[in-house]
């Protein structure tokens, strides 16, 4: 008989994982697994079987109340078998009593609902050059985001996500391949973001601004470090101005998703969100 077991991930299994996302149309971060193993540990689930991984999920937890899903995959050829649901039940059970997020393609998004979770907003990929040279507006000044003190920086970041995340967002902004950029004005922040490296084209997010003119500052700002190369943006519907944003740019959609929650929607600043930071975790 197979033998089938449930284990949790080292940090070695996120490059796997990264692997596996991509070949399932996926474009993750060529370093993303750093990041995601220093968010929480014992958040990545792997089934496997005799010993193969055959089935995962990610369910990472932020502060006492909030939890992120992603990485929900089964190998084609087993799915229908019940392993996926054995390591979603699993999962589940690590963020229980918990608000539980994701972001569902539409192939799945049915089933989440069967789960419990109900949709939220859409997120649009947009894709394309973002033209270069974008001032920001008079006042507003764009500097590296490291070389600010952290803990302003992670208090501007939570004024645009459910809960607490300086262990992740400390080696998103660092790490290799990566370049985070903050907007200030009169000394205050306004704006926010991080363009990495990607499997294929160099990807934005999060991207935070207090106004449109700002967010294009950041993106073009950021596309110069990667020039004529593509960018991606998941780009949050409940953001009209975003939206907006991203079409006069000339980027065009490529890609859906669904944010999708199971218990109360949390309390965002929407009118900020102009790209999601990942849609593994949120």
């Amino acid at each position: 008989m197979p033998t089938f077991e449930i284990t949790t991930a080292s940090a070695d299994d996120l490059g796997m994982l990264g692997d596996w996302a991509h070949s399932e149309g996926w474009n993750p971060g060529l370093t993303d697994g750093q990041a995601f193993f220093a968010a929480d540990s014992g958040g990545f689930l792997i089934g496997r079987l005799d010993g193969e991984p055959v089935t995962s999920v990610s369910v990472v937890r932020y502060g006492t109340r909030f939890g992120f899903l992603g990485f929900y995959l089964t190998r084609p050829s087993l799915r229908g078998r019940g392993y996926g649901m054995r390591v979603w039940r699993a999962g589940m059970a690590r963020l229980s009593g918990r608000t539980v997020g994701l972001d569902g393609v539409p192939a799945q998004q049915d089933n989440y609902r069967r789960s419990g979770f109900r949709a939220a907003w859409g997120n649009a990929r947009y894709e394309g050059v973002v033209p270069a040279g974008l001032a920001p507006p008079a006042g507003v000044t764009l500097a590296d985001a490291r070389t600010l003190p952290f803990a302003r920086l992670a208090a501007y970041d939570r004024r645009y996500f459910p809960g607490p995340r300086d262990s992740f967002l400390a080696p998103w902004i660092t790490g290799p391949g990566r370049t985070a950029l903050c907007a200030v004005r009169d000394g205050e922040l306004v704006g926010f973001a991080v363009l990495r490296a990607c499997r294929e084209a160099s990807r934005i997010g999060p991207l935070h601004a207090d106004s449109p003119e700002v967010a294009a500052a950041l993106l073009s700002a950021l596309a110069a470090t990667a020039p004529d190369t593509a960018v991606a943006i998941d780009v949050p519907d409940v953001n009209p101005r975003a939206v907006r944003l991203v079409e006069q740019l000339g980027l065009a959609p490529s890609f859906d998703t669904a944010r999708m929650y199971a218990g109360p929607v949390p309390e965002m600043d929407r009118s900020g969100m102009f790209g999601i930071t990942s849609l593994e975790l949120g």
